[in-house]
């Protein structure tokens, strides 16, 4: 999700300038195999055990992948490392598990990446704060230091974005990166930062030390409509144009898997969900399985329950991205996107939409 250094997006624009070279590499594991075999897909989320992040997993665990005939590899990326969406362009995977403001911020670098499918309507985040930092709004970020997951990731944009709406700029606070998890949770216990904005499961360890608040809600559909103006989406599947245009069929049978994991999210509890998952996702050192199932339950509902991208969020991106000045030209909105695979898994299975679609402007 995040671009970790200089080095590595200097990295990651060289391959993109290769785009020919990578997307042929990308679509042999896609495309190996003789007729009716298997295709195998190399699928890189952005943190496979973040609450956000969950369907990725949940439809391997469901068995969906299989039903609906692909192999799906899924892989995780690192602090430090490559980010989901950096190995997706440069060809090291094939799709990314990542925010869908990517598709924007490279469509602005003359990269051609578009989302298949759209899993959320809203970040998931949370700006956790301190008692005594006086956070309750982005107007209250100036002369604070701010943990992000990573300079330059999605949360960094967000916590640009909230400070830059009640007009405070960038230079008026301090942004430093924090990860995610422990690392997150000791920079606000020994002082480093005045909040972090952070996920589930994150969020609940925070609370439970007793070491932070949520002071902004972006983590269900309506407060990131309230905080935002509009519905943000965020987690996403992504793929170069290239890709997609190569391996239809393929990218037909993952989006089925995770259009099936959406309905199946929509109708099971919380409970249900954690019960499925890998047991290390939801009990380790940070939470328990109670405090998991306690966070989803809050946060359950920034999952759109059909994996239609929704009316107005691409707009939304945008003004995004262009409010913090990572994008500053003209952006064709309805390249960024397709609906078309996931009304056609919709119509496949007989599910009923719900979530209002965006148009080709957004």
């Amino acid at each position: 999700m995040s671009r970790r250094s200089a080095a590595v997006a200097a990295s990651v624009l060289t391959a993109l300038a290769l785009g020919a070279v990578s997307a042929c590499s990308s679509t042999s594991s896609a495309a190996s195999g003789s007729a009716g075999s298997t295709p195998t897909v190399k699928l890189m989320a952005g943190g496979l055990d973040k609450q956000i992040y969950l369907p990725y997993q949940l439809a391997q665990q469901l068995g969906f992948y299989k039903k609906y005939g692909v192999d799906v590899q899924l892989s995780t990326e690192q602090d430090g490392g490559v980010g989901a969406e950096e190995a997706m362009a440069s060809g090291q995977v094939d799709m990314a598990g990542a925010w869908y403001n990517h598709t924007i911020e490279f469509q602005a670098k003359g990269k051609a990446v578009e989302d298949v499918v759209q899993l959320s309507g809203a970040p998931g985040e949370r700006e956790m704060c301190t008692k005594k930092s006086g956070v309750t709004s982005g107007a209250d970020f100036k002369g604070k230091t701010l943990g992000v997951t990573d300079l330059g990731s999605g949360t960094d944009t967000l916590t640009q974005f909230l400070a830059a709406k009640k007009g405070v700029k960038t230079s008026q606070f301090h942004r430093i990166a924090v990860g995610a998890g422990s690392t997150a949770v000791a920079a606000l216990q020994k002082g480093k930062v005045d909040c972090v904005m952070t996920t589930q499961p994150t969020v609940a360890a925070i609370q439970k030390k007793g070491v932070g608040t949520s002071a902004i809600d972006l983590a269900t559909t309506a407060g990131a409509t309230a905080a935002m103006g509009g519905a943000y989406p965020a987690a996403g599947v992504l793929a170069r144009t290239d890709w997609v245009n190569q391996n239809k069929a393929t990218v037909q049978k993952v989006v089925d898997a995770l259009v099936a994991t959406m309905h199946w999210i929509n109708t099971h509890s919380a409970a249900d969900i954690a019960n499925k998952l890998p047991a290390s996702f939801v009990s380790n050192q940070l939470v328990t399985k109670a405090d998991y199932i306690s966070a989803l339950t809050e946060d359950k509902g920034q999952f759109l329950p059909d994996g239609i991208m929704p009316a107005g969020g691409p707009k939304t991106s945008l003004a995004t991205e262009q409010l913090v000045g990572n994008v500053k030209g003209a952006v064709d909105l309805g390249k960024t996107f397709t609906n078309d695979f996931a009304v056609q898994a919709n119509k496949t299975e007989g599910f009923k939409t719900t979530t209002p679609p965006a148009g080709p402007n957004g």
